[in-house]
Protein backbone atom coordinates (compact mmCIF):
# COMPACT_ATOMS: atom_id res chain seq x y z
CA UNK A 1 0.00 0.00 0.00
CA UNK A 2 1.12 3.59 -1.21
CA UNK A 3 1.37 6.20 1.43
CA UNK A 4 0.50 9.39 0.37
CA UNK A 5 2.79 12.15 2.61
CA UNK A 6 1.91 15.50 1.87
CA UNK A 7 2.47 18.59 3.80
CA UNK A 8 -0.22 19.39 6.17
CA UNK A 9 -1.63 23.04 4.54
CA UNK A 10 -2.37 21.31 1.26
CA UNK A 11 -4.56 18.54 3.36
CA UNK A 12 -8.17 19.11 2.06
CA UNK A 13 -11.05 20.53 4.79
CA UNK A 14 -13.16 17.43 6.18
CA UNK A 15 -9.97 15.12 5.58
CA UNK A 16 -8.08 13.37 8.66
CA UNK A 17 -4.50 12.44 8.82
CA UNK A 18 -1.73 11.61 10.64
CA UNK A 19 2.09 13.25 11.65
CA UNK A 20 4.53 11.73 9.51
CA UNK A 21 7.25 14.32 10.83
CA UNK A 22 8.16 17.82 11.45
CA UNK A 23 10.88 19.43 9.19
CA UNK A 24 10.82 22.58 10.86
CA UNK A 25 13.86 23.58 14.01
CA UNK A 26 14.67 25.65 17.27
CA UNK A 27 11.05 27.47 18.53
CA UNK A 28 8.92 26.98 15.85
CA UNK A 29 9.51 22.71 16.10
CA UNK A 30 8.94 22.86 19.99
CA UNK A 31 5.99 24.77 19.95
CA UNK A 32 4.21 22.58 17.65
CA UNK A 33 5.58 19.34 19.70
CA UNK A 34 4.38 21.33 22.88
CA UNK A 35 0.57 21.70 21.28
CA UNK A 36 0.69 17.83 20.33
CA UNK A 37 1.62 17.49 16.65
CA UNK A 38 4.11 14.36 17.58
CA UNK A 39 4.73 11.50 14.89
CA UNK A 40 0.96 9.44 14.97
CA UNK A 41 -1.51 12.10 16.07
CA UNK A 42 -4.05 12.23 14.33
CA UNK A 43 -4.93 15.74 12.55
CA UNK A 44 -8.01 16.87 10.56
CA UNK A 45 -8.49 20.20 7.97
CA UNK A 46 -11.88 21.41 9.68
CA UNK A 47 -12.43 25.23 8.52
CA UNK A 48 -10.06 28.10 6.46
CA UNK A 49 -10.32 31.65 7.41
CA UNK A 50 -12.65 33.93 5.05
CA UNK A 51 -8.97 35.08 3.87
CA UNK A 52 -8.00 31.21 2.90
CA UNK A 53 -5.71 31.51 6.29
CA UNK A 54 -4.61 30.36 8.42
CA UNK A 55 -6.99 26.71 8.36
CA UNK A 56 -8.43 25.41 11.93
CA UNK A 57 -7.14 21.67 12.70
CA UNK A 58 -8.73 19.52 15.07
CA UNK A 59 -5.72 18.12 16.98
CA UNK A 60 -6.36 15.95 20.41
CA UNK A 61 -9.88 17.48 21.02
CA UNK A 62 -8.29 21.06 20.17
CA UNK A 63 -8.87 23.42 17.57
CA UNK A 64 -5.39 24.99 16.86
CA UNK A 65 -5.48 27.51 13.85
CA UNK A 66 -2.05 27.49 11.46
CA UNK A 67 -0.75 29.71 9.42
CA UNK A 68 0.08 27.75 5.82
CA UNK A 69 3.74 28.93 6.24
CA UNK A 70 3.86 26.52 9.14
CA UNK A 71 1.68 24.29 7.94
CA UNK A 72 3.78 23.51 4.95
CA UNK A 73 6.73 22.47 7.27
CA UNK A 74 4.71 19.61 8.96
CA UNK A 75 4.50 16.23 6.92
CA UNK A 76 1.77 14.17 7.02
CA UNK A 77 0.21 10.88 5.83
CA UNK A 78 -3.21 11.21 4.62
CA UNK A 79 -6.33 8.71 5.95
CA UNK A 80 -8.89 7.10 3.62
CA UNK A 81 -11.89 6.65 4.56
CA UNK A 82 -12.11 2.89 5.19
Amino acid sequence: MKRELIPLNRLPLGRAAKVWCLTNDGNTRRRMMDIGLIKDTQIEAIQKSPSGDPTAYFIRGAVIALRSDEASRIIVEALTGE
